[in-house]
């Protein structure tokens, strides 16, 4: 019995039978992770210094790996840049305190794009992580690390963040399943903030179950976040019934487009045979402003992330560089010199664009225009659950692409998360789970969505499909 290749949930009755111990999971993962990421490079850092084993009554004594834009207390944390270098939180994200106050053991950092800057992981200061399913190939992004850590079993589950699809898009990628709920649902404070009306933390796992088990845990109201809500959490696992007669499923017309890889378009029309097998009706809905959603996030989110990203200056956290040269001022060349040896390629061209439109004389145009047409899209997902429970998507256009493939034409790489947008800019959860693989064997993945804060439709629709396939048992085929 490989352990580190296990469930969370199965690890757990495990332990609890006294058949395994924490101990003996935190070395089988630490085991794997020694074999194999030389060749994924899922992580940032490894935390050499985490306890081997949890407390006797610990609920979740399960190892886990976090994305680096959590702050974890005393531990390197720099969001995969080298502006960052050095800083240590002095502080938990309220996340990473609900982990260790439930037994979790810290795997380490996971690798991702800069400041969540990214579709693809490769715009990472500490290099590329490839994809578990073909090495050649990119793991997703921003939270490929979090999803090819947990595809490669270097990871049991893991934690991602997504602010336009960065949770389920390298889920898709990876093939585990990867949940992005409701904002506001989780707490944001000690997220390293990219957009903050936008930003959701949410699991990766490597079944619906996992991810159940973790929301839960790390799900609630939080006086520290002003965004977060306070509403119940529900036992999520209550949800996991294999029943979905006489639901409807709205399937929206606009994300069948011109581009979509006639295999993903083909695995989701499989799903959707699957889904009438075990009783569920369809429908089509429309989604008319969805045209509008890439440039409506790309403009509301870089006007974000310029702003989040003015603190860093070379004075308060993480870099400084001292220029050998004064043109200026000795303050404002150390400014400049640090952002610029700082911050990559990607993260400038989103600071810029980002700037631009706030800027005066165009954020009338930009920014705000933008905020207008985000309440539009907002109101067609209103509207069309007036007629379903859940709507079907594919989580991406096509299958992950080749490591280097799409670097120089950015608005391509923008363009992989076309499906996934939408629902950072309505709020609403969101899961993607595997529904088939290509012809080259690299994973599909499904996109259900459901509204505000229904995520127990959510885990009952994904369990259904899940319990009625096979897919989320195929394991990465790594060497």
């Amino acid at each position: 019995m490989n352990l580190h290749e296990l469930t969370a949930h199965e690890l757990l009755d495990l332990i609890k039978a006294k058949k395994t111990s924490s101990q003996d999971v935190y070395a089988a993962v630490k085991k794997q992770i020694q074999a194999k990421e030389p060749q994924v490079h899922a992580y940032v850092r490894v935390n050499e210094n985490a306890p081997m084993s949890s407390p006797p009554k610990a609920d979740f004594p399960i190892p886990i790996a976090i994305k680096d834009n959590m702050c974890i207390k005393g531990q390197e944390t720099t969001c995969a840049s080298a502006i960052l270098k050095g800083f240590k939180p002095p502080y938990d994200a309220t996340v990473v305190k609900k982990i260790k106050q439930s037994g979790g053991m810290i795997l380490g950092n996971a690798n991702m794009d800069e400041f969540a800057f990214g579709s693809s992981t490769e715009n990472s200061h500490f290099g590329v992580t490839r994809n578990p399913w073909n090495l050649a190939c990119v793991p997703g992004g921003s939270s490929g690390g979090s999803a090819a850590a947990v595809a490669a079993h270097e990871a049991i589950w893991a934690l991602g963040s997504d602010t336009g699809g960065s949770i389920r898009q390298p889920a898709a990628f990876c093939g585990v399943v990867g949940l992005k709920p409701t904002y506001g649902r989780v707490s944001r404070y000690g997220l390293i903030a990219f957009a903050s009306s936008l930003d959701q933390i949410g699991p990766i796992t490597k079944d619906v179950h996992d991810a159940a088990l973790l929301l839960k845990m790390i799900a609630g109201y939080d006086p520290m976040d002003s965004t977060s809500v306070d509403v119940p959490v529900p036992d999520y696992t209550r949800s996991l019934v294999n029943n979905v007669k006489n639901l409807k499923i709205g399937i929206p017309k606009e994300y069948f487009i011109e581009g979509i890889d006639p295999q993903v378009k083909q695995s989701l029309e499989k799903a959707i045979d699957v889904f009438k097998q075990c009783g569920a009706q369809f429908q089509q809905i429309s989604l008319p402003h969805t045209e509008y959603a890439i440039a409506t996030y790309y403009i509301t989110a870089t006007a974000e992330a310029s702003s989040n990203l003015a603190r860093y200056d070379g004075v308060r956290f993480g870099l400084r560089e001292i220029p050998g040269q004064t043109r200026k001022s000795p303050l404002i060349d150390m400014f400049e010199e640090t952002r610029d040896k700082g911050f990559g390629a990607e993260a400038k061209r989103r600071i810029m664009l980002g700037t631009y439109s706030l800027s005066a004389g165009y954020y009338d145009d930009y920014y705000l225009r933008g905020l207008k047409v985000r309440t539009l899209i907002k109101e067609d997902f209103d509207n069309a659950f007036h007629q379903c429970d859940a709507i079907l998507t594919p989580t991406a256009p096509t299958t992950a692409f080749k490591i280097g493939e799409k670097v120089s034409n950015p608005l391509d790489m923008y363009l992989s998360d076309i499906f996934t947008i939408s629902v950072n800019l309505a709020g609403l959860p969101a899961m993607s789970l595997p529904c088939g693989f290509s012809r080259e064997g690299l994973p599909i993945g499904l996109q259900i969505i459901t509204k505000p804060f229904a995520e127990e439709m959510l885990f009952r629709v994904a369990y259904t499909y899940e319990q009625n396939t096979d897919w989320h048992q195929r394991k990465a085929p790594i060497q």
